[in-house]
């Protein structure tokens, strides 16, 4: 099995995801590390130089790539990898994969994305809290309907990482 891990950036991909494939004794993957490692240029410079739609088809061309990848990973997506081209309907047809959703609310996002804007090219250039969290907002609406697609459907909000973990093994084993 592949676990594909989908949400809003901060939602908890990559740190649910590392304890999750620990846990499983699976491999773990973040997306956009993977890009950073086979393009040798970080996601924010990919971004500068190249652009967002040089850099979805990227996205796209490496999520094929690692879903060739042998059973046992936890993979982590960017939060725009399900929206962009058919990466959602691949996932969904995809006969190894679960998706999962680890969905947090427009105000968990907020919280945790206000300390870290410098580290996200999508969100860099917002000065203050009520632009981010309109940015944040418009983009949740956007993308909800590629989210919700996913199989397993976690909420994040107010939850240690062990209890999202709790849930996320709950749900992966039905």
């Amino acid at each position: 099995m592949i676990v594909v891990l989908i949400g809003y950036m901060a939602s908890g991909k990559s740190t649910a995801g590392k304890l999750l494939a620990k846990i499983m004794g699976y491999d773990f993957q973040d997306l956009d590390d993977f890009i950073e490692e086979k393009e040798g240029k970080s996601i924010t410079d990919i971004f500068a130089l190249k652009g967002e739609i040089y850099f979805r088809k990227l996205e796209s061309e490496y999520l094929s790539e690692l879903l060739l990848e042998k059973d046992g990973l936890v993979l982590s997506l960017g939060g725009g990898t399900p929206c962009y081209g058919n990466n959602m309907a691949t996932l969904l047809s995809h006969k190894k994969v679960k998706t999962v959703y680890l969905r947090a609310s427009l105000k968990a996002l907020v919280g945790r994305l206000i300390h870290e804007k410098e580290k996200r090219p999508l969100i860099s250039h917002l000065i203050t809290e009520a632009e981010l969290t309109e940015f944040i907002a418009k983009h949740l609406f956007e993308r909800r309907t590629f989210y919700e697609q996913a199989e397993i459907t976690v909420s994040t909000d107010a939850k240690t990482v062990d209890t999202i973990i709790e849930d996320l093994l709950e749900n992966l084993n039905q």
